[in-house]
């Protein structure tokens, strides 16, 4: 086994962060590892959860909003389709989101004693994501055949909504994540805020329906959520021309992470060395 010897000196995080980064990455895999097995240690049905929750969730969302709120998807979409599409990528997003927020106070037992950068931790929570992401896609899969409705060409921008996606949560978790450390209060909200944004999102209507109503005063802040943009594009990826996307919602989405992501980077590298202290 390789070993490498590291001393700690003043400024030295500062000049060789992103070099440890890489150094350390066998430390990723294995808390990426350590999570995965983790999440479904002594349960019967292991990573079939991963099916089981968007699929009733999916179920529920059809009868509440299709058969009692009457709403109606893009024509030409059968209406799970559209649900799951949105539902697959929400659901990737607020895992990653919630996971990468909690993930310094989760880990404190690493933070104390060992050195290593930091930004290890939240990359490694949002693998966890991923992977419930995979199989929930796989299950959007079966549905597609269950509907013969089979996808096209739309296909090919798919992996950059995930990136975007992905993206998205780090630009946010970050921030969320110092905040954690600090004010314990953070860890109350968050579940809150995840549970706001599955509303506020176009998971279970079309946006569609939004732009009928471009004349409110809230239509320019809705687009500004950049997971309007994301799920919107995501469900296009999935099923088509028939599935509506407004382009300009993907550049807004691409600014608002690349603002938040920026600025989540400085601000974590700002206070990462005062973890240690507040936990």
């Amino acid at each position: 086994m390789k070993t490498h010897e590291v001393v700690i000196e003043s400024g030295r995080s500062e000049k060789n962060y992103w070099r440890d980064l890489w150094k350390n990455r066998e430390l990723l895999y294995i808390l990426s590892m350590r999570d995965i097995s983790v999440r479904y240690k002594q349960t019967i049905l292991g990573t079939s959860w991963s099916l089981i929750r968007p699929l009733i969730t999916m179920m529920i969302m059809f009868f509440v909003f299709s058969k009692v709120a009457k709403l109606k998807g893009d024509p030409g979409i059968p209406y799970p389709l559209m649900i799951l599409a949105g539902l697959t990528i929400w659901t990737f997003f607020s895992n990653s989101f919630t996971q990468i927020s909690t993930s310094i106070t989760a880990n404190s037992n690493l933070v104390t004693k060992v050195y290593f950068p930091r930004l290890i931790m939240p990359l490694s929570s949002s693998v966890v994501s991923f992977i419930d992401f995979l199989v929930a896609l796989g299950l959007f899969v079966v549905l597609t055949i269950w509907y013969q409705f089979w996808p096209d060409w739309h296909i090919l921008f798919l992996p950059f909504f995930i990136i975007l996606a992905l993206l998205a949560s780090f630009a946010f978790g970050l921030i969320f994540a110092v905040l954690n450390v600090k004010f314990r209060d953070i860890g109350q909200l968050i579940p809150f805020i995840v549970q706001i944004g599955f509303y506020a999102c176009p998971i279970a209507y079309s946006s569609r329906l939004v732009e009928e109503n471009a004349g409110e005063w809230w239509h320019p802040i809705y687009y500004l959520n950049p997971m309007v943009g994301i799920i919107d594009g995501f469900k296009w990826s999935l099923l088509g021309d028939k599935a509506f996307f407004n382009p300009n919602s993907v550049i807004n989405s691409v600014v608002v992470i690349g603002i938040f992501l920026f600025i989540s980077i400085y601000f974590f590298r700002k206070r990462e060395n005062s973890f240690v202290d507040d936990i």
